[in-house]
């Protein structure tokens, strides 16, 4: 069972799911998150010596066949080391550091940074901006991270029939960010969206992207929920964030 997130703590509480019925105590997200960065760090260092030791043994080895075998285990390694790294980020700290940035810069760049990682993809998704001259206040590296996960995740979780529409304007003075993922059915509840992770594992997939995109969303002082609309047939995710003001120069 998934508790209520709190700000001053960061925090998800992460209960086992006999704890209703034993009286287990709860384990705050934050020691958990801190459990898995430092799993991580000494899994990657004892990753990184096997590493090297391949790599001394690969240099003493003359027969190329063994040679071949040698470097395919430095890279099942280096790609082992390479998860274990994304996951600790994955519950690594949120710490923006927010610079002026014009909204509609930001989503011409996350548009480029889209067409670049998801050609084939982002064919498939019908932007409408209206975005003006309005400022932010962003950190703009760790938001596109939120993004990201939110279009990945469109074409990762039974993906329904249809265009991927993605708006962004400005509405009662904040920027208003709303994706609409056509789905035939979705059965998950949205109500704790982005606040369970661990709930959804898959191969490689631990359930931490979205809980990392709204803690991001949250620290930028914005809001980050999801709704599904049956009348459409689509899950409609709703970011909003605080609006810095006007300016016509660039950044």
């Amino acid at each position: 069972m998934i508790g209520s997130h709190s700000k001053k703590s960061s925090s998800v509480i992460i209960m086992p799911d006999e704890a209703s019925q034993g009286g287990q105590d709860c384990i705050p997200w934050s020691d958990t998150s801190r459990f898995i960065r430092q799993l991580g760090h000494d899994l990657r260092n004892d990753l990184n010596a096997i590493e090297l030791q391949s790599t001394y043994i690969s240099e003493l080895e003359r027969t190329e066949e063994l040679k071949g075998e040698i470097k395919r285990l430095r890279e099942m390694v280096s790609s082992l080391a390479s998860t274990l790294q994304r996951l600790s980020r994955a519950v690594g700290e949120i710490a923006p550091n927010p610079i002026p940035y014009r909204a509609s810069d930001f989503i011409e760049d996350l548009r480029s940074h889209v067409e670049h990682d998801l050609p084939k993809e982002s064919a498939e998704i019908t932007w409408d901006v209206q975005l003006e001259d309005a400022m932010l206040n962003i950190d703009p590296q760790l938001l596109q991270e939120v993004f990201s996960e939110l279009i990945t995740n469109a074409f990762r979780h039974d993906r329904g029939k249809g265009p991927i529409m993605a708006a962004a304007k400005i509405a009662d003075a904040r920027f208003l960010f709303t994706f609409h993922e056509p789905k035939s059915r979705f059965d998950s509840p949205t109500q704790n969206w982005g606040r369970e992770p661990l709930r959804k594992i898959t191969l490689r997939h631990y359930g931490l992207g979205l809980n990392r995109a709204r803690a991001i969303v949250e620290a930028h002082g914005g809001k980050l929920h999801a709704q599904y609309d049956p009348n459409v047939s689509a899950l409609i995710t709703t970011l909003t964030l605080p609006v810095a003001g006007k300016s016509s120069k660039q950044v």
